[in-house]
């Protein structure tokens, strides 16, 4: 089993222990150059908010867009953008990515902006 498929186990159990409880959840995907976050209703059928290093509007205040700087911007606004929604709990839906680095960054700056998980 390759390194890719470890990851999406671990995301398949996670996500249907959400599913279960039926409540909208932040989802996070990282590549090597950029990080997104989504809040998606707690039937999975649509996304109620977004967020990642490819809009222009964070893109154009950093360096660089895959670093801890970046992943905490992206935090900031998805939690913004939530709280906006009349979004004020989810669940945390790392996809199977380890809780550390860039993960953990968003994480703590979308807690730090109003969102709780």
């Amino acid at each position: 089993m390759d390194k890719k498929n470890t990851r999406l186990k671990r995301a398949l159990k996670v996500r249907s222990k959400i599913k279960k409880l039926n409540v909208n959840r932040l989802s996070v995907h990282k590549t090597s150059q950029h990080i997104y976050a989504q809040i998606i209703s707690g039937d999975g059928s649509t996304t109620l908010a977004s967020a990642s290093t490819t809009q222009a509007e964070i893109k154009h205040d950093l360096k660089h867009t895959g670093n801890i700087e970046a992943a905490i911007k992206v935090g900031k606004l998805i939690a913004e953008k939530a709280i906006e929604a009349g979004i004020s709990e989810v669940a945390f839906d790392r996809s199977g990515f380890i809780y550390h680095g860039r993960v953990k960054a968003l994480a703590d700056a979308a807690r730090e902006a109003g969102l709780k998980f």
